[in-house]
Order: structure tokens, then C-alpha cells, then sequence
């Protein structure tokens, strides 16, 4: 993976984040430091599956196209440091670091991404301010874009296939069953309702607009 800094740089300008918001005691400095491998695993991964032009380059050497990171593009470095919260959340015994890199990514990006939601291996948003992603199964390749929501309702919580995109201020709550390469609509609210494969989705539940989509 190619990044706009130097590597041993970004350890260095998360480690400044965190001390500016919160105390960073030493003993977290060496989880960041152990983690950050992992970190960047995943995100190549992830990257390496999308198709979003800004997540990779040409080299200079041969023309060869790579994975590319750039920390202070906000929607890289959102996901980023839910990464990094998740793997610190779910491999260390540093949960309190874990709760300090959701707080600030919702400080810097907008965006509600707790570590223990478990997202999938490739996913993705774009001006994600103001969305909210808890409590579903997630299928991959989802993408959001900003204000969007999922989550339960009454402890029940949706199931999202794979290739989903929520457009801006939608939402997904309850009881849902999202199939795959569906688009739910700008504004649109799908409750407690079923939504087949190839699906377009407009209006509010429970008075849903479903079309199929015609790209597929």
C-alpha cells in the first residue's frame, strides 16, 4: 500500500489526536504501535476491493496500480480508525483505547461506527457526517453515504446482503431483510419489511416504492 505520509508518521498523528481529545497513557501507545500492522491489513484489503479511484494509484516503476491511503482523506481515515477500534476491541485489553478511537472518530468524521459493530471485510461511505451504523448483519460491499441509519427495533435488527448502497438519509431499522445489490433510495425508511435482490427503494414503510433495478 502506497500512503501519503510516510508510514511511522501515522502512528505519530493518531497518537497526537488522541492526546489533544483524551489522556494517552504509554501503555496504549504500545497497542497503537502493535496493532498498526493489522490495522493496515485490513484497510488494504478493503481498499483493494473497491472500486472508489481516490484508494489507489499508478507507481511510478512499470505502471503498476496499488492501494492508496491518504489520512487525511476523511472518508479513508474513517474507516481507518474503525479498524482500528475494532481490532484493538477485539484482540487486546485495551478497551478503553478501543471506546478513545470511536469517540474520535465521531469527533473528526460525523460518523457513529461503534467497535462492536461488526461491519464487513469491503465496505465503504462517502461524506458519511451524520450516519449511524449499529446492531445488523452486514454483507459486503456495503456502502453509505451521509445522514443514513440502521438499526433494531424493539431487539430486533436487520439482515443486509451483499452489495447494498444506502443513499443520504436513509434508513434501515428492525426486522429488515435487505437483499443483495440493493439501492435504498435518498430519504427512504425500510421497516420491519423484506426487500428482494435488485432492488430500488423509495418512499417510507409501510407504503414502500420497490422497483428492480435496470443496471443488473
Amino acid at each position: 500500500m502506497i500512503t501519503s505520509i510516510p508510514v511511522e508518521k501515522i502512528v505519530l498523528l493518531l497518537e497526537k489526536q488522541l492526546n489533544s481529545n483524551f489522556t494517552l497513557v504509554d501503555a496504549e501507545k504500545t497497542i497503537l504501535e502493535h496493532s498498526f500492522s493489522k490495522v493496515m491489513e485490513k484497510l488494504e484489503y478493503c481498499f483493494l476491493h473497491t472500486d472508489n479511484k481516490y484508494y489507489s494509484c499508478m507507481t511510478d516503476v512499470g505502471g503498476v496500480k496499488k492501494t492508496y491511503f491518504n489520512p487525511f482523506h476523511s472518508c479513508q481515515y474513517t474507516i481507518f480508525l474503525y479498524y482500528y477500534a475494532r481490532i484493538i476491541a477485539m484482540q487486546t485489553e485495551g478497551r478503553l483505547l478501543a471506546d478513545k478511537l470511536y469517540y474520535l472518530n465521531k469527533m473528526m468524521n460525523g460518523v457513529d461506527l461503534y467497535h462492536q459493530i461488526e461491519l464487513p471485510a469491503v465496505w465503504g461511505c462517502e461524506h458519511p457526517m451524520g450516519s449511524i451504523m449499529g446492531r445488523a448483519t452486514f454483507g459486503e460491499y456495503f456502502f453509505f453515504y451521509q445522514g443514513c441509519t440502521v438499526g433494531g427495533d424493539h431487539n430486533t435488527y436487520p439482515v443486509i446482503g451483499h452489495h447494498v448502497r444506502l443513499f443520504a438519509n436513509s434508513t434501515v431499522l428492525g426486522e429488515s431483510h435487505i437483499g443483495n445489490n440493493v439501492w435504498i433510495g435518498a430519504g427512504a425508511l425500510v421497516k420491519n419489511t423484506d426487500i428482494p435482490d435488485n432492488s430500488l427503494v423509495f418512499g417510507q414503510s409501510p407504503n414502500l416504492i420497490i422497483k428492480q433495478r435496470k443496471d443488473i
